[in-house]
């Protein structure tokens, strides 16, 4: 058994409010449990970021460029995310049999990864008016 573990988690939500449920919520269940166990727990919230809203325009005219392909929701940190309070910004997925993000662990067939560069293909040439 470790002495110590130290883990990260990344929380998201639709609006700076549910974020702050959804960290309290954790927090609380986590808080439980280490109790009922008699371990030691501290909480630290190293970053809060605020959703980030990508253009709807630019989003709508993707999804029509790609043959009404479904349309996520994201709160995603990523330089589109940085990009998105100066510039209209959008996101195209690749789908991830796993759902396992910013891993090691992370994995796409090499076909969706494909899919996702012609996707990307027909969007630039779209917007650049081609």
């Amino acid at each position: 058994m470790p002495s110590r573990v130290v883990g990260w988690l990344d929380l998201r939500a639709l609006d700076e409010a549910r974020l702050g449920e959804l960290a309290a919520d954790v927090a609380q269940h986590a808080n439980e449990r280490a109790a009922r166990d008699g371990t030691a727990l501290r909480v630290d919230v190293e970053s809060l970021s605020p959703a980030v809203r990508f253009d709807q325009a630019l989003r709508d005219r993707l999804a029509t460029t790609l043959g009404g392909v479904p349309v996520l929701d994201t709160q995603a940190g990523h330089d589109a995310g940085v990009l998105a309070t100066e510039m209209p910004t959008g996101m195209l997925f690749v789908r991830n049999p796993s759902g396992v993000s910013h891993s090691p662990a992370e994995h796409a067939e090499r076909a969706d990864c494909l899919a996702g560069v012609e996707a990307l293909a027909r969007v630039v040439a779209a917007e650049a008016g081609a």
